[in-house]
């Protein structure tokens, strides 16, 4: 169906140049997608004119000066800055001229922008920032919530997480009873904080088809569609991952430039590593969805390139393609009722 999509050009580490290429390059590759480009028209529009004339009929300017910096505190965003690009791209949302809206502005202040903006879900204390990573078994990824949202995450935030995550999950990947675990130090029972194992006897209870306790090194196995984790805990695991993904990327590039016979064999083997590098390339995984929310809005890493700016716009073209909003609703009500 055709989706129409709030794009905050102006907000993050690179500015407009890197998210005018890639809102480019969704507008090449699917004519169901109308882009809203929130930003200084001055800017916009000379790029887009000169390359992407004949999507013209497919994109529109939303014009404004106003920028949300990267040090601006959540605060001051929300009193000073109404007309900011983050703030009327999330605006566009709640007016329902835009299916969802994406930006790479800081996690700090687009939460607290949109939560302000379109409220939260009914029985939904505090969104949860998801997102996917890839696992060992082909074709499967596992959600991952909360990475940063609330990083105080109490008992009934993160029982609110599972519901959440589940039912993304089924509209996300098709899967009838996703799996669900709860991040820990270990499986036995008695390892973990207290909160901890109180949300692990809530889960025990409920309608979830829930796994128990998962560890770190189960991220990536597949054992689990949906991880439950503290947003504290979240966030530093999502960092990490990040920079070790980056690390071997850099190291594997390293050590087959050391020598010409390792040049050679990676002319040889360019074909397999290209096809290694999409799979754990975190670029190809940018786009957090802040779930929970009244409308849609993706976070796009601060520093993305294009190709992760591109990948955070066809985020959040797939989830608006689906009634993502209505199904959480019901499924967070029936888990109140259950309680």
């Amino acid at each position: 169906m055709p989706v129409t999509i709030a794009v905050d050009i102006m907000s993050g580490d690179r500015g407009a140049p890197v998210a005018i290429q890639a809102a480019l390059k969704v507008l090449q590759g699917n004519n169901q997608v109308h882009l809203i480009l929130v930003g200084d028209e001055s800017v916009i529009r000379p790029k887009m004119e000169r390359s992407g004339k004949k999507f013209q009929d497919r994109w529109t300017i939303h014009h404004t000066t106003e920028v949300v910096h990267m040090d601006d505190s959540p605060v001051h965003v929300l009193r000073r800055k109404k007309k900011s690009s983050m703030r009327l791209a999330i605006n566009l949302v709640q007016e329902g001229k835009a299916h969802a809206c994406v930006s790479a502005g800081n996690t700090g202040a687009l939460m607290a922008t949109a939560h302000y903006v379109l409220k939260t879900i009914p029985g939904v204390e505090r969104p949860a920032i998801v997102s996917a990573f890839p696992t060992v078994k082909p074709g499967k990824q596992a959600l991952c919530l909360d990475l940063g949202a609330t990083v105080d995450t109490s008992i009934d935030q993160m029982v609110q997480f599972a519901v959440m995550g589940s039912t993304l999950a089924q509209v996300m990947s098709d899967v009838k009873e996703p799996v669900v675990g709860l991040m820990n130090v270990g499986k036995e029972d008695i390892k973990g904080t207290e909160s901890v194992k109180a949300v692990h006897e809530r889960l025990l209870h409920s309608s979830l088809n829930y796994c128990g306790y998962v560890e770190g090194n189960d991220v990536f196995s597949g054992e689990a569609d949906v991880l439950v984790v503290d947003g504290f805990s979240g966030n530093v695991a999502l960092k990490s991952i990040e920079g070790v993904m980056k690390y071997l990327m850099n190291a594997i590039k390293s050590v087959l430039r050391s020598s010409p016979w390792l040049k050679v064999l990676a002319l040889l083997a360019y074909p397999l590593l290209r096809r290694i590098k999409r799979t754990v390339d975190p670029d190809r995984y940018n786009g957090a969805i802040l779930l929970g929310l009244n409308g849609i809005v993706v976070k796009s890493h601060g520093g993305a390139n294009k190709v992760a700016f591109y990948h955070a716009i066809q985020e959040a073209v797939a989830t608006a393609s689906q009634d993502m909003i209505n199904l959480i609703h019901d499924r967070v009500a029936a888990a109140l009722q259950e309680d």
